[in-house]
């Protein structure tokens, strides 16, 4: 049985998904990387820098 070959337009959907794919993966690495530099600054009540205790919030 011969191999069929792959169609063209097969072949650029699959270059449409792995565009896609990379800009999700990107998208995912940005929110996570906003992520760990919103939590990391901030003390260990979750109060951002600057923000008094005392003041009553």
């Amino acid at each position: 049985m011969a191999i069929a070959r792959e169609h063209e337009l097969h072949h650029r959907r699959r270059g449409r998904n792995f565009g896609l794919g990379f800009v999700l993966i990107g998208f995912v690495a940005l929110v996570f990387g906003l992520t760990i530099v919103k939590v990391s600054h901030q003390d260990a009540h979750g109060n951002p820098p600057g923000t008094s205790q005392g003041a009553g919030n």
